[in-house]
């Protein structure tokens, strides 16, 4: 197989939150003097988050949104929902999340992951990233030292598609100038990263601790330092 292009998935395969959502909103709320617990704001943020993204997909992009104004309603009606009404504290605290969700306060790479880009690197691979991020992820990259890896970053809101749509993986591959045959994938989500990937005619690996049974053991990935040598193999 001649491999040309590596994508990557980030959320929890190159980045992982420092710490739940419920504890980072509730010591938001604490610099401002205000008590709410921290399982109650995790419980409101899933339960709000989870209705955006049935109600406005992909940042409500399509219904003329953008990705600001969708995150500063549900950190807004997070807060809302466990207690907290003051219109004016619930914006200002919004506002401030969403900017520091644009750093790396709340942010780290995860073990293995500088190492295993370094690797790839050296195999003459050019990368790019997949995700169903918004627009703050190359900024985020950016201040995690992880931008220089990459040819391009390719988020679902500047796609207008967000993944499992195979047109997300059709637009990386355009931008790469590269065959699916010639490309793959690596992420943690089977069917938004291993599935997705394989039905643009890309090769793709799973990155996940657990075992399956439901894919081939030399497509799974149990650590990022398994990477490199998995791509030796498949680029012999």
């Amino acid at each position: 197989m001649k491999l040309k292009l590596l994508t990557w998935d980030v959320k929890d395969t190159l980045l992982r939150m420092r710490l739940p959502v419920g504890q980072q909103y509730q010591a938001e709320a604490r610099s401002r003097d205000l008590q709410v617990e921290s399982a109650t704001l995790e419980s409101s943020f899933r339960q709000v988050y989870g209705s955006h993204c049935r109600l406005f997909p992909n940042y409500g992009r399509s219904q003329g949104m953008t990705s600001h104004r969708w995150w500063l309603d549900v950190v807004s009606q997070t807060f809302c929902l466990s207690g907290i009404q003051d219109e004016k504290i619930l914006q200002t605290m919004s506002e401030k999340l969403y900017q520091d969700f644009s750093t790396a306060k709340y942010w780290e790479v995860l073990p293995g992951a500088r190492a295993a880009l370094i690797g790839c690197r050296e195999l003459g691979l050019k990368m790019a990233v997949i995700s169903n991020f918004d627009r703050r992820l190359e900024d985020i990259l950016r201040r995690v030292d992880l931008d220089e890896h990459f040819d391009f970053v390719l988020t679902s809101e500047s796609a207008g598609v967000a993944k499992p749509d195979v047109g997300m993986f059709q637009k990386a591959l355009k931008l790469g100038d590269v065959f699916p045959h010639h490309a793959a994938h690596i992420g943690d989500d089977f069917m938004n990263d291993y599935k997705a990937a394989r039905e643009a005619g890309m090769f793709s690996f799973l990155l996940q601790r657990r075992q399956r049974d439901d894919i081939p053991s030399d497509h799974l990935i149990h650590s990022l330092d398994q990477l490199v040598p998995r791509l030796r193999e498949l680029i012999k």
